[in-house]
C-alpha cells in the first residue's frame, strides 16, 4: 500500500493549486479518501474527504468554499483543488485511507507568501 501526494508549491495568496494523490495497493474505488494538511509547527488535521463512489464531499470549515475534493477511481487518484489561497493554508498536504491504518506518503509542500 502506497499514497503519492503532488501538485505542491509556492503560490501568492488568492491563488490556486491543484493538489493530486496515486494510490497503489489496495482497491482504490471501494475506500473514502481524505486529506489532511500539517501547519509548520502545529498538529496534523483534517481538510477534506470523499466517499468510494464521490457522491458524498466533506470540508473543515476553515476550507469550505475554497477547497473541492475529487476522486478519478479509473486512475486511482484523489484531488484536492484548492482557490482562494490564504497564508494560513501553508502546510505539507497528505491524503490518506482513514480507519486502514494505512501508511502515511511523503506529503506535497504547499506555501501560500507574496
Amino acid at each position: 500500500v502506497q499514497l503519492v501526494e503532488s501538485g505542491g508549491g509556492l503560490v501568492q495568496p488568492g491563488g490556486s493549486l491543484r493538489l493530486s494523490c496515486a494510490a497503489y495497493g489496495f482497491t482504490f474505488s471501494s475506500y473514502t479518501m481524505h486529506w489532511y494538511r500539517q501547519p509548520p509547527g502545529k498538529e496534523r488535521e483534517w481538510v477534506a474527504g470523499i466517499s468510494s463512489a464521490g457522491d458524498s464531499v466533506y470540508y473543515a470549515d476553515s476550507v469550505k468554499g475554497r477547497f473541492s475534493i475529487s476522486r478519478d477511481n479509473a486512475k486511482n487518484t484523489v484531488y484536492l483543488q484548492m482557490n482562494s489561497l490564504k497564508p494560513e493554508d501553508t502546510a505539507v498536504y497528505y491524503c490518506n485511507r482513514p480507519g486502514w491504518g494505512t501508511p502515511w506518503g511523503q506529503g506535497t509542500q504547499v506555501t501560500v507568501s507574496s
